[in-house]
């Protein structure tokens, strides 16, 4: 069983600090991460004479998660405020207008890029998106994953990731990462349940500081994760950035795919390759019975593909425990089971294909 982000805290919160409080009362905890089974963390203490007395806190802290189901390796830093500096750290600001640029954008070190759209909101895109770059890890691709629906950042609680990225200078962005992949969301830099009341320039120069000033490293394919619909941020990124291509995800009712095609179409016009479609929700089983139920019709974007010329990457069945793993910061293509191995299946055809 997969540990997650609250069974840790659970945990903490039983260890009391000398002067009382726990970790999370006193907002000590820092930078927590899942990787599989890999817990990272740090406490950090109001001072450097506060930290040398908290080292027993800190080895307590280590073997209260450490005995945890699910949890294989443990590390805790325990680091402290120093004293006051002459001159404030670098402020990294997110958001603004673009700036110009000569050529389409690709990050230093990233092969691909590769954007994970949908005509309509709910049909399931950013599970996709989490679980797709997960099973891409597994197949051993170096992964990155960009979440670029900035008005409804989704990936920080699917990835099961936390904490602001660092910079540096104040113009590179560090990443975080998490189950193998390489993440970045504007929903590390906002507190959780702030809006982003922004208009569309602003938008294009988050999405341009996403792409260009994080450090990803060595990638061999970078996933976007796109808003839905047709607007400010897929243009940015169809006419601003080098892409490979783009993968659209839609369900089978005749309403989804009314708002699939506009998303086809859109990257038709914008001169971006698509790749293949997902149908996502195909039917559901139930777990009783083990009869199987189209909820939203059959057949309806494998159809789509036929008449485009498109291949159907993958159908993927309505599933009570995806969504309970995206909840619980655990994508389901991080297991074992019959949905991991659906999307392990899209995964391999997408890298037997050359596209990731």
């Amino acid at each position: 069983m997969a540990v997650t982000r609250s069974d840790i805290e659970n945990a903490l919160a039983r260890l009391t600090l000398p002067d009382g409080g726990t970790l999370a009362s006193r907002d000590m905890l820092r930078a927590l991460s899942i990787d599989g089974g890999a817990v990272r963390f740090v406490i950090e203490a109001p001072s450097p004479e506060a930290a040398r007395q908290m080292e027993p806190l800190r080895q307590a802290a280590e073997a209260a998660v450490k005995a945890l189901p699910g949890v294989e390796s443990v590390s805790v830093a325990l680091t402290a405020h120093g004293p006051a500096e002459k001159t404030p750290p670098p402020s990294l600001k997110v958001g603004g207008h673009p700036k110009p640029q000569e050529q389409p954008m690709k990050p230093s070190g990233v092969k691909r890029i590769l954007a994970v759209g949908s005509g309509k909101g709910g049909v399931g895109k950013s599970t996709v998106s989490s679980n797709l770059a997960v099973a891409l890890a597994k197949q051993g691709r170096k992964v990155g994953l960009l979440d670029a629906d900035i008005y409804g950042p989704s990936q920080p609680r699917m990835m099961g990731a936390s904490g602001r990225p660092a910079s540096p200078d104040g113009k590179i962005i560090e990443p975080l990462h998490a189950h193998g992949v390489t993440l970045m969301s504007i929903g590390f830099m906002l507190e959780e349940g702030k809006a982003v009341v922004w208009r569309g320039p602003m938008l294009m120069g988050a999405l341009q500081q996403m792409l260009g000033q994080v450090n990803w490293g060595e990638l061999d394919v970078l996933i976007v994760d796109l808003p839905p619909g047709t607007g400010d941020v897929q243009l940015t990124l169809c006419t601003k950035a080098e892409l490979t291509g783009a993968i659209v995800v839609s369900t089978p009712q005749d309403v989804a795919l009314l708002d699939a095609r506009k998303a086809l179409d859109m990257f038709k016009t914008l001169k971006t390759p698509v790749l293949g479609l997902i149908e996502n929700m195909s039917f559901f089983t139930c777990p009783d019975c083990g009869s199987q139920h189209e909820i939203f019709g059959s057949g309806g974007v494998a159809s789509e593909a036929e008449t485009l010329g498109l291949p159907l990457l993958g159908a993927l069945p309505i599933d009570l425990e995806t969504r309970l793993a995206g909840d619980g910061g655990t994508p389901i293509a991080a297991g074992d089971g019959p949905m991991a191995q659906a999307y392990g299946r899209i995964a391999e055809g997408l890298v037997k294909g050359g596209m990731a």
